[in-house]
């Protein structure tokens, strides 16, 4: 319970910030300085949580991380189901906590769908979304796992290497995709958007759902791979 509980906590705080950020500042190709800011909500909130929540969960709060990590064996289905749970409901309750502000405060939501992805970055493309989310999510997963491990030993730093990286996806995805790289970060947003009227984001979020996984899943293999050599 107290992992179920601290992994919701730290996707709830992951959306709140990282796309409530994007909501104020925009994230179009003419305000620059909104990719950064964005960019940087995402990674810090990582961070923040890694440090706060880590000891407990090992700070997840991503389906697409807790599969990585599953599939390399350090994570039990029983586990894997809850965090999975824990991590949806964590986004919509930070899209919800959003919405509560964004339309009582009457604030204008410069993104349109509550921070929400989608595929007018590459021109509606599927598959270009679809690509651009496998290699994103596989770089971020990577370097999860990598400083992870054990045998690394970076137990103190793994914490802002995560955040930083995630902060560095972000820098290209967001003008593509947005940038997911966590199915849960991608639903949440989308369901609250379609309840307020606004369906497009849930009509293509099927993309940033199995797409990290998969990024994911050749993560974890690969990383498997070379670690079996290195022994």
């Amino acid at each position: 319970m107290k992992k179920f509980i601290a992994e919701l906590i730290g996707t709830c705080v992951l959306v709140t910030l990282g796309c409530g950020t994007a909501m104020l500042v925009g994230c179009n190709a003419v305000m620059g300085g909104g990719y950064i800011l964005t960019a940087l909500a995402f990674g810090l909130s990582i961070v923040a949580m890694a440090y706060s929540i880590g000891n407990i969960s090992g700070c997840h709060v991503n389906p697409a991380v807790s599969f990585a990590f599953l599939i390399k064996g350090d994570l039990s289905i029983k586990d894997f189901c809850s965090y999975v749970c824990a991590q949806i409901l964590g986004a919509l309750a930070g899209a919800g906590i959003l919405a509560f502000i964004f339309n009582t405060g009457k604030l204008v939501d410069m993104t349109g769908g509550y921070g929400s992805n989608g595929v007018s970055g590459v021109g509606d493309n599927y598959a270009t979304a679809i690509i651009v989310e496998i290699v994103l999510t596989y770089i971020f997963v990577m370097a999860i796992l990598g400083v992870t491990s054990k045998k690394a030993k970076h137990g103190n730093v793994a914490g802002l290497v995560i955040g930083l990286t995630l902060t560095l996806v972000h820098i290209l995805g967001i003008g593509l995709t947005g940038t997911s790289v966590n199915p849960a970060r991608s639903l949440g947003p989308a369901i609250v958007a379609a309840i307020d009227g606004n369906s497009d984001p849930i009509k293509c979020v099927w993309v940033f759902i199995v797409a990290p996984l998969i990024g994911a899943a050749l993560a974890a293999l690969c990383t498997k791979l070379l670690e079996g050599k290195n022994e």
